[in-house]
């Protein structure tokens, strides 16, 4: 029986050195909104949106054993081996006609970062960080009702842990280097959008120019 990893690679697609694309990383804890302003980016600036999350539960959907890996993986609120999440991204990247993309929900750790860059030689253009207090985002999850399993207060819990431990040093990696843009998640969702558009706007009107 092969490991997560391997059943990963199988079929795996490098990206062609010809492609060149421009990538964002969409972060924020779980009920900081950000699907829902990355809908709004994808209709008003033309990018695609890769949810590393839809893409490990489309796996799971599919009914491989990858994808059953997975899914034992998320009920333990575990994260999934890097290799595993950056294989699907990758794939999806190649196989889409578009240049511009938003990764939302990954990297999760300082892991999953290196690998990223290493494997794809893709660096992020920034990083857009969804500000927003643990309270907020757990009364947002609660009160949602989108049939996801793991949408109850103790998965809930284990998913703040996993954020708050594994993904905030991604975020201080990149404010290193400048590149995070942070957005007050807990206001209205049009005002967050008039934040969003006000750091997608500059570069947007270079490109047109």
């Amino acid at each position: 029986m092969g490991t997560v990893v391997e059943s990963a690679n199988q079929g795996a697609v490098s990206l062609p050195t010809n492609k060149k694309v421009t990538v964002i990383f969409v972060l924020g804890g779980p009920g900081s909104g950000k699907g829902t302003q990355c809908a709004n980016i994808v209709e008003h600036f033309g990018y695609t949106h890769l949810s590393a999350g839809d893409l490990l539960r489309a796996e799971i959907k599919s009914g491989s054993e990858n994808g059953t890996m997975i899914s034992n993986m998320i009920k333990e609120g575990k994260i999934v081996p890097s290799e595993v999440t950056i294989k699907l991204l990758q794939r999806a990247i190649q196989e889409n006609g578009n240049d511009k993309f938003l990764i939302d929900g990954f990297p999760r750790n300082e892991e999953n970062r290196a690998a990223f860059e290493l494997v794809t030689g893709i660096e992020p253009e920034f990083v857009l960080f969804f500000d927003c207090p643990e309270a907020e985002m757990e009364k947002r999850l609660l009160g949602r009702n989108q049939g996801r399993e793991d949408d109850n207060i103790e998965t809930i819990k284990k998913r703040f842990n996993v954020y708050m431990e594994s993904s905030l040093p991604v975020i201080e990696h990149y404010n290193s280097k400048g590149k995070v843009r942070k957005i007050d998640a807990v206001k209205p969702v049009g005002e967050v959008f008039e934040a969003v558009k006000a750091v997608f706007a500059p570069s947007n009107e270079k490109v047109a120019a």
